[in-house]
């Protein structure tokens, strides 16, 4: 998966509009132009797409996790210079505030089932002898469910009673 398709991903499951993409990544401490945000989500076969590097995708799930959860004390944490799927993995389930059960339960929804023992592979430091790679397929799965799960319960907002409901 590329940075910019789960910028896209992640834009639509929350419906963030480019106001909020910008304040995302203000929460990271980093100034981003609606012109940038438009060339990062543009397809890769437009003239006018730009590729989101690591940095730049590491600083945004950094301020997604201060959208979500607030800002720590003290000096914020520095965006990784390179990612991999597991650490994109880790810092939307601490944005999220998901637990094991939480993450399974995302994945069942998108068809995908694993044991909570092959789920905490992921999320070990890669030199430790139980750590697994987490491939293309399961983020991608992952973020279908968290699609799911988020789009849907944005639509279900409860609306205001009407006068003939009394």
């Amino acid at each position: 998966m590329t940075n910019n398709d789960i910028l896209r991903r992640l834009r639509y499951a929350f419906d963030f509009s480019d106001t909020k993409v910008i304040a995302i990544f203000r929460a990271a401490d980093k100034q981003v132009t609606r012109a940038e945000i438009s060339d990062w989500l543009k397809k890769e076969e437009d003239a006018d797409f730009k590729k989101l590097n690591d940095v730049e995708l590491a600083t945004f799930l950094n301020g997604f996790i201060n959208t979500k959860r607030g800002k720590k004390e003290g000096d914020q944490p520095k965006p990784e210079k390179r990612l991999s799927n597991n650490i994109i993995f880790k810092k939307l389930k601490i944005a999220l505030n998901l637990k094991s059960d939480d993450i399974l339960q995302i994945l069942k929804s998108a068809d995908f089932v694993i044991s909570e023992h092959e789920l905490s592979s992921f999320f070990r430091k890669p030199g430790n002898s139980h750590y697994r790679e987490c491939k293309d397929q399961i983020l991608r799965t992952f973020l279908k469910g968290v699609q799911l799960k988020y789009r849907k319960e944005q639509k279900q907002e409860p609306t205001k009673p009407s006068v003939w409901d009394k």
